[in-house]
């Protein structure tokens, strides 16, 4: 894996950036923008991370990418999104892909920072799914968000997930895709999550039996977390990414029994990770993974020290099932409950993940005693004659 760190003193912005380096093919660049200069205000902060941002779309060789390099998805962490949103929205025009903005505030005292998803050889489309097509793929990242026109506040969370999930498989039937063949990660972002989430993994549950997605088939990676819209009766928003042209070869879904059980034990109905093959490389998506037994059981309540370890060897288990390793993460982000544990948990992360991009977030885990949460994205070169490339 290739990593890069490069300084915009002037603006006080930090840019790091990671990329599977195989010649000749497809790049896939994740690249984290942070804020390194603090005392400013939201809009010097917002004006300097934009103006960096403005630079390396103008001239991604300034972070020796390839110049055919596009953006194709973004998500945007903002700490106070009722008062920030507004402010951020020319990324839109900027960016020209999905762009995803959430309230989930970072832990180093900034007031943003921004992922971006940059790849070449795309060819973009925007038919009312803005997405990309390469090697007889089409990609497709989604923004779910409640829409009704007033967004009405007696909408219970139950009905709001209900209402992201029928937009989404109907965005998806205009591409000749549904959810259960073509969807392979989403990310659920709960309003009070203590409050909310079983009702938003109900209806996930009773929506996915409905479209074919049970335990004897199959569920999708994803991530269940707080994160907020600027709406505050918008209790759930939902991210999604699908993949059009794979054949049932290409995907397999990780477990990693001898470390963790099957969600549906529990309730909730997601897959601990996906890997998708194509012929030069293998990318693999680990769904948000905290401290938990094979028995489905919280392990080591409110020890943070405890629950890392523990999570970490959960991870390392589900990249061993995909034959990658730590090495091969592009990217992790780091979920806390408790804004005290981040400077143990960033030196924990900077030990064990030196080089890696990482984002540590404040945001509480569907149960109440993980204090700690981490998904990450790998990818490794795969040589396989029988796939098209990426």
């Amino acid at each position: 894996m290739n990593y890069l760190i490069k300084n915009f003193e002037n603006e006080g912005v930090e840019v790091k950036i990671s990329n599977l380096e195989i010649p000749h093919k497809t790049k896939d660049y994740h690249i984290i923008f942070y804020v390194v200069s603090l005392n400013r205000t939201f809009e010097e902060q917002w004006k300097s991370l934009f103006k960096v941002l403005k630079n390396v779309i103008d001239d991604p060789s300034c972070l020796n990418m390839k110049s055919n390099a596009i953006p194709v998805f973004a998500r945007c962490f903002l700490t106070d999104i009722a008062n920030q949103k507004e402010k951020v929205l020319n990324l839109s025009s900027l960016l020209n892909c999905e762009i995803s903005f959430i309230e989930q505030p970072l832990l180093d005292g900034s007031k943003l920072a921004l992922w971006v998803n940059m790849q070449t050889d795309a060819m973009v489309e925007n038919d009312g799914i803005i997405g990309f097509d390469r090697n007889g793929y089409s990609h497709y990242y989604t923004i779910e968000r409640f829409n009704q026109i007033d967004r009405n506040p007696k909408v219970n969370v139950y009905n709001q997930t209900i209402s992201l999930l029928e937009s989404y498989e109907n965005k998806l039937k205009e591409k000749n895709c549904t959810i259960a063949q073509n969807c392979l990660r989403t990310w659920f972002f709960v309003r009070d999550i203590d409050a909310n989430y079983q009702d938003v993994a109900r209806a996930r549950r009773e929506k996915f039996q409905e479209i074919g997605l049970r335990s004897d088939t199959h569920y999708i990676a994803s991530t269940g977390i707080e994160g907020r819209s600027e709406y505050a009766c918008e209790k759930v928003m939902l991210d999604t990414y699908a993949i059009k042209g794979l054949n049932n070869e290409q995907v397999r879904y990780l477990q990693a029994k001898q470390y963790l059980c099957p969600t549906h034990k529990y309730g909730v109905t997601f897959e601990r990770g996906v890997m998708i093959d194509f012929g030069d490389r293998r990318n693999v998506y680990i769904s948000g993974t905290a401290s938990i037994d094979k028995e489905g059981r919280v392990v080591h309540e409110g020890n943070i020290k405890l629950q890392c370890i523990k999570m970490m060897e959960n991870v390392d288990a589900l990249l061993h099932e995909a034959e990658c390793s730590f090495n091969d993460i592009l990217l992790v982000v780091i979920y806390l409950r408790d804004i005290a544990d981040y400077n143990y948990v960033k030196s924990f992360f900077d030990a064990k993940l030196t080089e890696t991009l990482k984002l540590i977030l404040l945001a509480p885990i569907c149960r109440p005693k993980w204090v700690i949460e981490m998904e990450c994205i790998a990818s490794k070169k795969l040589l396989n004659s029988k796939f098209r490339d990426f």
